[in-house]
């Protein structure tokens, strides 16, 4: 799958699963130093994903300083032709112009991703 280097960031495109739909986010940053992915609450409004009194509202800390989020059970997170399916995936509104999320070492390795940073490209094992 190809990724884009753009403004010091490597971007790529996921496709998240609820409640038999599904959206195409794009602008995700690969982010291999973050724990869990994490993605913006605006762009899942429209599948219906939205905080509820069962998800379990989370703290995080990096370099943009503290920040929370909630973190729901989705049907899956598809990158490429990997489909993670039953996971717990974070949402938080995402104040960062033309970021809509980062994908994180959760998923990256749960689908066994490499990072062929001469091609451009996220690969599986």
């Amino acid at each position: 799958m190809n990724i884009e280097y753009r403004d010091g960031l490597l971007f790529t495109e996921i496709t998240v699963h609820f409640n038999k739909q599904k959206k195409i986010i794009s602008n995700i940053v690969i982010d291999t130093g973050a724990s869990h992915s994490l993605i913006s609450q605006d762009e899942v409004d429209e599948i219906g994903i939205q905080v509820g009194i069962e998800d379990e509202i989370i703290t995080s800390y990096g370099i943009g300083g503290k920040e929370h989020a909630f973190s729901k059970r989705i049907d899956g997170i598809q990158v490429g032709d990997f489909i993670l399916k039953d996971i717990y995936i974070d949402f938080t509104s995402f104040k960062y112009h033309n970021i809509h999320g980062l994908l994180g070492l959760d998923v990256l390795i749960e689908g066994e991703f490499n990072v062929d940073l001469k091609e451009l490209k996220l690969l599986r094992s």
